[in-house]
């Protein structure tokens, strides 16, 4: 019985006798959290690079059905829209605007809508590294005038 007792004290260690490090977990730990920010931080800038082309396509379709021509029809008023005046206006505000963005593609389906479609180019900020081309981006934006 003492000599099983004594192989049960020899086989478990003594308090201060562990061996083994947790440093390469903790290591381990903060590689994937920075990897889990860098993915967030490109993922957070391709987001923000969508909106904001889509806020270009919104400004544009709206300036191109500003480009309306006024008619009287049978004693009304009507505001007509044709594609050439839609992509001249369309074109006029991405050539006055900052954008990075170029005009796809500005009609109107309808005579009375404008139908604007831009396109950009996102580059991530971090891991440019595997995406060297970037990633085409696309916003399409309609907006239609009311004259009442």
């Amino acid at each position: 019985m003492r000599a099983l007792l004594r192989r049960l004290r020899a086989s478990v260690p003594a308090a201060g006798d562990e061996e083994g490090s947790i440093l390469p977990l903790v290591l381990g730990y903060a590689m994937l959290a920075l990897v889990l920010i860098l993915v967030t931080v490109d993922a957070t800038s391709l987001y923000l690079a969508q909106k904001r082309l889509d806020s270009v396509a919104d400004a544009a379709a709206l300036a191109g059905a500003d480009g309306f021509t006024l008619t009287i029809a049978g004693g009304s008023p009507r505001a007509e829209l044709s594609s050439g005046d839609v992509y001249a206006q369309a074109s006029a505000l991405l050539a006055q605007s900052d954008a990075d963005a170029s005009l796809v593609s500005a009609s109107t389906p309808d005579g009375v809508s404008a139908r604007v479609t831009v396109a950009g180019q996102w580059h991530p900020p971090v891991f440019s590294l595997f995406v060297p081309d970037g990633v085409s981006l696309q916003a399409t934006a309609t907006s239609r005038n009311a004259l009442r």
